[in-house]
């Protein structure tokens, strides 16, 4: 598949997707294999530049995903950074964990191709040079200058009528980039207990699906580390605890932790805090360890019965964090599902 007709065909599947509208097995799979090819560049502990909005569990509620974007600000003009959970319990795993890859596919591109823009420049851009300014709200540029959209490298600058040299500098909000961790329901084993088999099987009629993105589970990254000096995101399995050191988790998998073991890894680790998700908190997000960790928590009306908030955090240039509640999305109808999935500790 050519490079171009592949961003084309992408565009209309994140349009397809954004009305819950599943794609093809097919066209699953060809976004599975791009995606591999973007993950695998990236190492385990991948590194988030601010500002960012952190997101935690989403679980299939697809609706309430779009609710979270509506909040926070569609793709790309907010930087997100989600810490996993895509799958399992909601109605709607496939059409989220989809979306979820496609956006990261999309965006990934976007960034590439915004090195040089071949007919026009849309976004407002700031030239500094010798401690003046020129402000472009954008527009064609003609002829064979073209600009390169590359921060803080010296370049021509097209100025109607006059050319000037000097630093080109994107005024946009947020960088096209959108981050997707892997948390403790992105395995096959998990998965074949709490939902995301089963609906591929009911939306497909095959397992081909799950196993398409159950394989690329094993590309994601598993932490997050926010401008290489504030929150640590995401730890999996495990949980914080009142009580000090290490615990067994009542999971079965992972440990707890006490504020003695957070203190001492933030100090070591040079970090504020870290920020994680997988445990359902009533506001959406929450505070322990003398504000060493935090909890979000992304899906409001978990399972569709406990009648949570949910929230994200934003986090400016400066690691100043705010978080913003919301509340579940109107219901739509729901698909028939016979097979109740296990409570799991909710």
């Amino acid at each position: 598949m050519e490079e171009k007709g592949f961003a084309k065909e992408l565009d209309q599947w994140i349009e397809q997707l954004n009305e819950c509208r599943q794609l093809s097995e097919s066209q699953v799979r060809s976004l599975c294999e791009k995606a591999k090819e973007i993950l695998t560049k990236e190492s385990n502990v991948q590194e988030v530049r601010c500002p960012v909005t952190v997101c935690g569990d989403v679980h299939g509620q697809f609706h309430d995903l779009m609710e979270l974007f509506r909040i926070g600000g569609k793709s790309p003009d907010t930087n997100y950074l989600f810490m996993g959970d895509y799958v399992d319990r909601g109605y709607y795993s496939v059409e989220t964990v989809t979306l979820l890859v496609a956006l990261k596919v999309r965006l990934e591109r976007l960034g590439a191709e915004n090195h040089f823009l071949r007919n026009s420049f849309l976004l407002p851009v700031t030239l500094e040079r010798n401690g003046c300014k020129w402000i472009r709200a954008g527009g064609h540029v003609p002829g064979p200058e073209r600009l390169a959209a590359v921060c803080d490298i010296p370049l021509l600058f097209v100025s109607m009528p006059v050319l000037r040299e000097g630093f080109l500098r994107p005024q946009v909000r947020y960088p096209e980039r959108i981050t997707i961790l892997r948390g403790n329901h992105e395995s096959r084993q998990i998965t074949q207990v709490y939902g995301f088999y089963d609906e591929c099987l009911r939306k497909y009629g095959n397992a081909n699906v799950w196993k398409y993105f159950t394989d690329l589970f094993d590309y994601l990254p598993l932490t997050a580390l926010v401008d290489g000096q504030g929150p640590m995101c995401d730890l999996l399995w495990s949980d914080p605890d009142d009580r000090g050191g290490w615990g067994i988790s009542p999971r079965g998998a992972g440990y707890t932790f006490g504020q003695d073991i957070s203190e001492t890894f933030n100090h070591a680790n040079g970090l504020t805090l870290v920020s994680r998700a997988h445990q359902l908190v009533m506001e959406g997000y929450n505070w322990c360890h003398d504000r060493n960790v935090v909890t979000i928590f992304s899906a409001p009306n978990y399972c569709y019965r406990c009648g949570n908030q949910a929230a994200i955090m934003e986090l400016d240039d400066t690691l100043k964090y705010s978080f913003l509640q919301f509340d579940p999305a109107p219901r739509r109808g729901e698909p028939h599902v016979t097979r109740r999935t296990p409570d799991y500790f909710l």
